[in-house]
């Protein structure tokens, strides 16, 4: 493979960045060592633009933009239908759950078992979460990120092998190691306000580079500029829409079957537990809202999360992917992710070559750093304080976070050596998540989930996981099965064990003020003195407006993906009405947020 060399002043831009980015983080050290809050949700004091533009470029990572070309390389623009199909959940999150969060006090998701739940079940779910997605869940995350840098260096400059130790070991890992190191170090030293300061610097680092390797690919003279591109694609890879039916390739709008599109569209964005889009707000999402300075915040926030991440992030990666159809024919199937990479070889000068792996960079360092800190908060304070130190000093605990923060850095460089395929990481975590989501919406709306719900939902997928896998059973129709295993198993459950104590459910609703199944425990409502339910009831129809919020939502920002659109294809006719169903979705969001509570 040819090697890539840079330039002096590729080193001084790759150099300055990682400085730079130390530095930011490294400021925040005293403010995050005062206590676990400020550590971990930075003193829950972020507003929402910070928040939000945190939560975009921790789901901008080394492998986004190469993902997005593989899709569009492989069927047209309508492959992003794939992850474009998870904006209904993420738009659930918005307007039914990002509120919740914020009143619910809690430090991490899995402190809301024992908010929510009680009993030894409640105490046994928040250890279980806390191993399970804070450890084991979460350095397959790291690992795939991590393997994704690596493909990425070893595609841009043709890396070999380098001696370790008595041995050799790619120097892909070597690289990546150390860009992992750095980032453990600031995200140990400086918590989630650090993270959450630079993510912000990294995310517009990470867009200026992908912008400019997108403008200046498709006026190439090998291109000819947007119409020069529009006459050489294949026919259908400009079509948003996919087509149903059999067949997927280049030339042809996504090929899917009636089953896969509906998984897709119809139940994997409510089913299925996915990092950055999980059914009800979790993880890092959660994170972020709990972190922000108010309810009202927490919505704007992860609004703006769903705007910008569907929106404005994907169109510099959709036209690069498109233009490598036309560059880089020899490549095919998995490979074509390869001609992002290959473009920013043949086309960047130098100088732009390190900032756009400055870019690449940030996208990783994001994500890393939120991971770290994001599985540090389950370990230290849902495992350490909740069993072992209940009494330990608040200094103490930010001490143990800081080391926590570098061992899951080390597990997870570990892990990055067994993990061969990105897509199988990402297969097993949407499988072995697939039922769970349902009950992770309705123990906000239904007071008869318990403990035993969850536990269940988490288990029961990998029962018809394993049956499938033997039987060479796949996707769609694994993932429907398991599924529909996952939800009969936790409603019988449900209905066989106890329910919630009372007087926890009470508790709960007096602190967080849900709507939906909560007849008794409203009746007997008492607001928590200093909390936000002291104000404004919640009206008789919230959960009516707060549906048409969130349909309106959906219009909306699916109308701003598409407009974008046809303004970078200069299709004015689409554009121009697109614009008219933007402005009228946001008048009618407009016009049902004022009926609802959802600001309160």
């Amino acid at each position: 493979m040819e090697q890539m060399s840079l330039a002096t002043i590729d080193w001084v831009v790759i150099i300055g960045f990682f400085l730079l980015i130390v530095g930011i983080g490294l400021s925040y050290t005293k403010k995050a060592g005062g206590s676990l809050e400020n550590f971990f949700l930075g003193g829950r004091n972020l507003p929402w633009y910070i928040a939000g533009i945190s939560m975009v470029a921790t789901t901008f990572a080394a492998d986004t933009p190469l993902a997005v070309t593989e899709l569009v390389g492989q069927s047209g623009i309508s492959g992003n239908w794939l992850w474009w199909s998870f904006l209904a959940g993420g738009m659930l999150t918005t307007f039914f759950f990002a509120r919740l969060w914020r009143n619910s006090g809690v430090l991490t998701e899995v402190e809301l078992s024992e908010l929510r739940y009680s009993g030894p079940p409640a105490a046994a779910l928040r250890w279980i979460k806390a191993v399970y997605l804070g450890v084991f869940m979460n350095v397959i995350i790291i690992a795939w990120v991590n393997v994704a840098l690596m493909t990425l260096l070893d595609v841009f400059f043709g890396l070999g092998d380098v001696y370790w130790i008595g041995g050799t070991v790619p120097a892909s890992l070597v690289i990546t190691a150390l860009a992992m190191l750095w980032t453990a170090f600031y995200a140990s030293m400086s918590g989630l306000l650090g993270v959450a300061i630079t993510d912000v610097i990294q995310f517009i680092m990470a867009m200026v580079g992908t912008v400019i390797l997108a403008v200046l690919v498709v006026n190439s003279d090998a291109i000819g500029g947007i119409e020069g591109m529009k006459s050489q694609l294949p026919e259908g890879s400009l079509d948003f829409f996919p087509s149903i039916g059999e067949g997927q390739g280049v030339g042809k709008t996504l090929g899917l079957s009636i089953g896969a599109f509906l998984s897709y569209a119809a139940v994997q964005w409510w089913a299925s537990w996915y990092p950055g889009a999980e059914p009800g707000g979790g993880g890092y999402v959660a994170q972020r809202m709990m972190s922000a300075r108010s309810p009202k915040d927490a919505v704007y926030a992860t609004l703006f999360f769903q705007i910008a991440h569907y929106c404005i992030r994907p169109w510099p990666w959709i036209i690069v992917g498109l233009c490598a159809l036309i560059l880089y024919p020899e490549l095919q199937g998995a490979d074509v992710k390869q001609g992002y990479v290959m473009a920013m070889k043949d086309f960047l000068p130098a100088g732009l070559k390190g900032l756009l792996l400055v870019s690449f960079f940030a996208a990783y360092m994001s994500t890393i750093s939120t991971q770290l800190n994001w599985g540090a908060s389950y370990v230290v304070n849902d495992i350490y304080k909740r069993f072992f130190a209940q009494e330990a000093k608040e200094k103490d605990l930010v001490k143990a976070s800081r080391w926590t923060t570098l061992l899951l850095m080390i597990i997870g460089l570990m892990v990055s050596t067994f993990v061969n395929s990105i897509s199988g990481a990402w297969g097993f975590i949407m499988q072995a998540g697939a039922g769970l989501g349902l009950v992770l919406i309705l123990r906000w709306y239904w007071w008869r989930i318990n403990a035993w719900s969850e536990i269940s939902a988490m288990v029961a997928p990998f029962i018809p996981t394993a049956i499938c896998a033997m039987l060479g059973v796949e996707f769609p129709t694994a993932f429907l099965l398991t599924v529909l295993f996952t939800t009969v198993v936790w409603l019988v459950v449900t209905f066989m064990t106890r329910p919630t104590d009372d007087r926890t459910l009470q508790h709960f609703y007096d602190k967080v003020m849900p709507d939906g199944a909560w007849a008794k425990y409203k009746a007997n409502h008492r607001p928590i003195t200093g909390t936000i339910t002291e104000i404004t009831p919640a009206p008789e129809n919230n959960l009516l407006f707060l549906f048409l919020c969130w349909i309106s939502a959906i219009v909306m920002t699916y109308g701003i993906l598409f407009l974008l659109g046809k303004i970078i294809l200069k299709e004015w006719t689409e554009a121009g009405t697109l614009a008219l169903v933007v402005i009228a979705a946001f008048g009618a969001l407009m016009f049902f947020v004022k009926r609802t509570r959802v600001f309160a």
